[in-house]
């Protein structure tokens, strides 16, 4: 027996295949559409990735704050000693920030203008005598703080500079000082 043998079938299929394969345009339409999808989907996971990624560079940054030393009250207008605050600066751990800079803003109780105090320095305005550590400063407000007329309790914000040098960072709220018409 030959094994070349063909029949009639077999020629039919192999007409119809070829019929097929010219009269098919279905590969071309479908083709540009499942590359734009492979596309999107390829984007979108270099996205995801490289989001993740990106948060990786927060992970050595350490979070700084102020500790307000004696009190957090001040009297508005009250000048001299009375009207300086001495303050802290440490980080999430407790350890000590040293070369930062405190920046009070006024929040509810008004301030003329913004105070600033670096720590490990003792301004020679001040009235008082402090004996400063590396991570103490100490506000002078001199008695730009002050009250509206119908306000008897105001705030004033604290911000710290970290060390520019240094993997520290302010995001989080600090403490605020409190501004009392009368104790």
């Amino acid at each position: 027996m030959d094994s070349t043998r063909s029949t009639a079938g077999d020629v039919d299929r192999k007409h119809r295949s070829q019929n097929s394969f010219i009269r098919d345009d279905r590969a071309i339409e479908g083709l540009p559409i499942r590359l734009v999808i492979a596309l999107v989907v390829g984007v979108a996971a270099l996205a995801l990735m490289l989001n993740m990624l990106g948060g990786i560079g927060d992970v050595g940054d350490t979070e700084v704050t102020v500790e307000i030393e004696d009190d957090e009250l001040i009297e508005a207008d009250e000048d001299g000693e009375a009207g300086e605050v001495k303050v802290s600066v440490i980080d999430e751990n407790g350890n000590n920030v040293e070369n930062a800079t405190v920046i009070a803003t006024a929040a509810s109780a008004q301030l003329d203008g913004v105070v600033e105090a670096r720590t490990g320095e003792e301004p020679s305005s001040l009235s008082g005598s402090y004996d400063l550590e590396d991570n103490e400063a100490v506000l002078d407000f001199d008695g730009d703080q002050s009250l509206r007329a119908d306000q008897d309790i105001g705030e004033i914000e604290l911000e710290v500079i970290p060390p520019s040098d240094s993997n520290y960072i302010d995001e989080q709220p600090n403490p605020e000082i409190r501004v009392v018409s009368s104790f």
